[in-house]
C-alpha cells in the first residue's frame, strides 16, 4: 500500500481547518487501500463487513468478490452501532516539540481522520480531552452535525496548552472507564509520561478499562528521535519539564545513555502490561506517516462485534 504523504505538523495549526485535513488524509488512505495488494479493507468499507464461517449467503456481495478475491456481507444501518470514544492527552507534554507542537498536532489529526471513519461506519463516536482532569467531554453521537463539532473541539486543541504541573492520565482513565456505560472502543492518544512513580496507578487504570468488557486501541505518541533515542547535538543544553518547568543544565552525553534504558524500559513495562490486559498497544513516531494508525483503526474495527 502506498503511504499517505507526511503532513508538516507545524502547518496543520497554520491551516486552522483540520475537518479538511481529517478528510483529504481519509480519502487519500482509502485510495492507497484501492491500489495496494491488501484488499482486507475496501473504499466500500462503510458498507460492508467481513463474511464469518456459517452464516447465511443471502447478503453476500459477490461483486466485492469478484473484485477482491474476499467474501464481503452488505451491512446494513442496524449493524452499524458501534461506540467509540477518542481520549486525546492535551497536557503540556503533548505539546512538544515546541516548535511545531508535534505530538498534539499528529493526535489531533490522527483522531480526526478516525472519527471521520466512524462516521462513513455510522458509529457514533465522542471526544474527551484530558490533562490533570477531564477537560471536555462530548456526547457519542453519530451525526454530520455533532462531527462537525468534535472536529472543531480538536481544532481548538492546537493553541496554547492549558498550564499544568502534573499528568493525571490514571486518574482520568478510571473516571472515563466508570462513565462509559455501555461496550465501547476506547482509542487513547497519549505519550503516557507523568509522575515518574505513577506506573502502577497507570496499569491499574488501563485494567479497570479491560475489566469494564471495553475494547482498548493505546497509541503512544512520540518523537522518537529526540524522546527515545535522544539525538540532540552535543553542546550544553538547559532541559526544561515542560510541566513543572524545573530546568537542568548538562550535555546530551552526559545522561543518554542513562536516559535510553529508562525510556526504554518504560515502553517495554507498558507493552507487557497491554499485552497482559489485550490492549492494542501501538507506538507511533510522529516524524511517519499516519497510515500506521488509520490501519491499526481498521483492523482493531473488524474485530470489535
Amino acid at each position: 500500500m502506498k503511504n499517505t504523504p507526511t503532513i508538516d505538523l507545524a502547518a496543520i495549526r497554520r491551516f486552522e481547518n483540520l475537518e479538511f485535513l481529517a478528510k483529504q488524509l481519509v480519502a487519500g488512505f482509502i485510495t492507497g487501500l484501492h491500489q495496494s495488494p491488501y484488499h482486507g479493507f475496501s473504499v466500500e468499507f462503510s458498507e460492508h463487513r467481513l463474511y464469518n464461517s456459517g452464516e447465511s449467503t443471502r447478503h453476500m456481495d459477490w461483486k466485492v468478490f469478484a473484485r477482491t478475491d474476499k467474501l464481503f456481507v452488505k451491512r446494513y444501518e442496524e449493524e452499524t452501532n458501534l461506540r467509540c470514544h477518542l481520549l486525546v492527552d492535551v497536557s503540556p507534554s503533548m505539546y512538544y516539540p515546541v516548535e511545531t507542537y508535534g505530538k498534539i498536532a499528529f493526535s489531533a489529526l490522527s483522531a480526526a481522520a478516525i472519527a471521520v471513519m466512524l462516521q462513513k461506519q455510522r458509529d457514533a463516536v465522542g471526544l474527551v480531552t484530558f490533562s490533570d482532569r477531564i477537560n471536555l467531554q462530548t456526547p457519542v453521537k453519530s451525526t454530520s452535525t455533532h462531527l462537525h463539532t468534535l472536529l472543531l473541539n480538536l481544532q481548538q486543541v492546537l493553541q496554547q496548552p492549558t498550564p499544568t504541573k502534573t499528568t493525571e492520565t490514571a486518574t482520568v482513565i478510571h473516571q472515563i472507564a466508570q462513565q462509559i456505560p455501555k461496550r465501547s472502543l476506547v482509542i487513547i492518544f497519549s505519550d503516557m509520561l507523568g509522575r515518574s512513580d505513577d506506573s502502577s496507578a497507570l496499569f491499574a487504570a488501563l485494567q479497570h478499562l479491560k475489566h469494564q468488557n471495553h475494547e482498548v486501541l493505546l497509541f503512544h505518541v512520540m518523537d522518537k528521535r529526540t524522546e527515545e533515542q535522544f539525538e540532540f547535538a552535543e553542546r550544553p543544553y538547559t532541559f526544561v519539564d515542560v510541566e513543572s518547568g524545573e530546568e537542568i543544565k548538562l550535555q546530551p552525553s552526559q545522561v543518554k545513555a542513562q536516559y535510553q534504558a529508562a525510556i526504554n524500559q518504560f515502553k517495554q513495562d507498558l507493552a507487557l502490561k497491554c499485552g497482559q490486559y489485550k490492549i492494542d498497544f501501538i507506538p507511533v513516531d510522529i516524524s511517519e506517516p499516519f497510515d500506521k494508525v488509520l490501519q491499526s483503526y481498521l483492523i482493531k474495527r473488524a474485530k470489535v462485534k
